[in-house]
């Protein structure tokens, strides 16, 4: 597969916008020395990024320019000397890499989580109910009660919980609780109330309400099942959503994410985005897509991408929803889940519905990013691929398969031959191996999370996390991609262990293949000249130390475009210091 730009983009992509970004660009190049008359030389680092083909380089210095926030140069100690007058950075020995990018996560749901009850940790049914009953005792003035981060995998019972013990603990107001992936949800009585769900409503297409012996609803419903209760939830104002977003950027700057791929944004949260860029208030780099589910789709596909000259907020890709996910069984397999005879999971869109809205996508010349969990889904997903584009437009698309996650193994190769990207959560798999065999059994697996043999095919990947269905920390999803193992060190050399990748294979899905993934591989990702000077500091030397304690790397400094924009706080001193 072509890593090139040149030649990515159909005659549609040339509106207005782009348009006056090249001609941006060409005035930028006309008055270079102009642009070059700040420059800030970093020095004393022990540098990593990559060169055009996409190998690691070395290197000690780092110089941008000030006005631009673009790198000029990076080289050993010496390149220093050529920039005598310039302001000086000490890295002080610390490993400087390129920021990193998130190619798949959810900015507004990790903004918003971060003031919802936090049930991520919770090991048992009764555990998640006390910290949802001590938080509403926290929040009397909240209408709703809402959390996320359950997983009845890691609970004793290993079962979905009921209304019995939620329903004690919140009577008057109602609660809504969204699974840890977001395709499950927990409500109580009076949610369900409000929602008008009893014994006689009928499960929407794509979605299921889990129901008792006597066929009462148990609390639980499943993928598309679950608007029902989201309907209800009022919606977030303007200033709701950007105190949110403001929230998620400060958590994603402090983990050194520079640039993230919002996987499903809305016509509100997009507005909000185009608000808060426009009065420069977005201080890291957004790839957004469009969510398919959105109304105004149609609309917004009609109006053309926006291709912003500084990659603050970029728009050219859409976000289609094909299935569920595998801890729910809501992914859409081929055949029945081993520990579930009979379940085959969901599809979110029909296929005649998934097959309509990728060919508008594909026709108004955006990127077509399709949710696809299961075996089935990626088969349908590919398939559709294969017949909407011929082979000249699927190498300009870049469209994506967003999470890749079970796949035929006969249909592994089809990614490469359909120059479709992968875009994968290496942490999906140290949180489902517990499960993962359970729901697949040990032939699916061949085909599962299988990152090594689609990068030896040749695809590049993009990698993220999904949060806030993952902690966003994308050193944790390296320290997965590299051991396949998790922060206990368990299993003992890595579960699925021929699917490891390379320390350099990761740090570049993690950069420049995510960027490629957004078609900004020109303008960020491995710090070479041109680029932005997006770039962080680090307290160890993620090349250095022993591969098990990458995840537990802290970022000192987070850069960009050459601006200090998040510092981690100096550790309180002891007596002993």
């Amino acid at each position: 597969m072509s890593l090139s730009r040149k030649g990515t983009a159909s005659p549609r992509l040339f509106s207005k916008v782009m348009l006056c970004k090249l001609s941006c660009v060409a005035l930028a190049v006309a008055g270079v020395s102009q642009a070059m008359a700040a420059p800030v030389v970093v020095t004393n680092a022990q540098g990593y990024g990559f060169d055009e083909k996409r190998q690691l380089v070395q290197f000690q210095t780092l110089v941008f320019d000030d006005a631009s926030g673009k790198v000029l140069a990076r080289g050993n100690a010496d390149l220093a000397k050529e920039y005598a007058e310039a302001k000086i950075i000490d890295a002080k020995g610390q490993a400087l890499i390129p920021g990193l990018i998130d190619g798949h996560g959810h900015v507004l749901n990790l903004g918003q989580n971060l003031s919802q009850v936090e049930l991520r940790d919770t090991n048992s049914e009764a555990h998640a109910v006390a910290k949802v009953t001590a938080f509403a005792k926290q929040q009397p003035q909240a209408q709703w009660i809402l959390g996320r981060g359950w997983n009845q995998v890691l609970w004793p019972s290993k079962q979905f919980p009921t209304l019995a013990l939620i329903d004690e603990a919140v009577k008057d107001r109602p609660v809504w609780l969204s699974r840890v992936d977001g395709h499950a949800g927990w409500a109580n009585s009076k949610a369900l109330q409000l929602a008008g769900i009893n014994k006689d409503s009928i499960d929407p297409p794509g979605g299921q309400i889990q129901r008792d012996k006597q066929g009462n609803p148990t609390g639980v419903l499943i993928d598309n099942a679950m608007l029902l209760i989201e309907k209800q939830i009022p919606k977030p104002n303007a200033a709701e959503i950007a105190a949110a977003l403001n929230a998620a950027y400060q958590h994603l700057l402090a983990l050194g994410i520079t640039s993230t791929h919002d996987a499903g944004v809305d016509e509100a949260n997009l507005s909000v985005y185009q608000q808060m860029a426009s009065e420069h208030k977005i201080p890291l780099r957004i790839y957004a897509m469009l969510s398919a589910t959105d109304a105004n789709l149609a609309t917004r596909l009609a109006a053309g991408p926006i291709d912003d000259p500084q990659d603050i907020l970029d728009v050219r890709s859409v976000k289609i929803y094909g299935d569920g996910a595998l801890g729910s069984r809501g992914a859409a397999l081929l055949s029945a889940y081993d520990d579930k005879p009979g379940e085959m999971g969901l599809l979110l869109t029909q296929p005649d519905a998934l097959t309509a809205v990728m060919k508008l996508t594909l026709d108004s010349g955006f990127q077509a990013n399709v949710h696809a969990i299961g075996d089935r889904a990626n088969r349908l997903v590919l398939d559709r691929f294969e017949v909407l584009q011929t082979p000249a437009a699927r190498a300009k698309s870049r469209n994506r398969v967003e999470h890749a996650q079970v796949i035929a193994p006969k249909d592994l190769a089809r990614f490469a031959r359909l120059q479709v990207l992968p875009s994968m959560q290496p942490t999906h798999a140290t949180s489902d191996k517990n499960m993962a065999g359970d729901r697949l059994g040990v032939a699916r697996l061949r085909g599962a999370y299988a990152w090594r043999t689609l990068v030896d095919m040749g695809n590049p990947v993009v990698c993220g996390s999904d949060y806030p269905v993952e902690l966003a920390n994308p050193f944790h999803g390296l320290h997965a991609a590299v051991t396949r193992q998790d922060h206990n060190n368990q299993p003992e050399g890595g579960w699925l262990p021929e699917q490891k990748l390379s320390l350099v294979e990761a740090l570049r899905c993690f950069t420049t293949d995510a960027a490629y993934g957004a078609y900004q591989e020109q303008a960020m990702g491995s710090l070479s000249q041109g680029q932005w000077a997006d770039f962080i500091l680090l307290d160890q030397d993620i090349f250095t130390v022993d591969p098990k304690q990458i995840w537990q790397t802290t970022v000192l400094q987070t850069y960009v475009g050459g601006k200090l924009v998040a510092e981690a706080k100096p550790a309180a001193k002891t007596q002993l210091d």
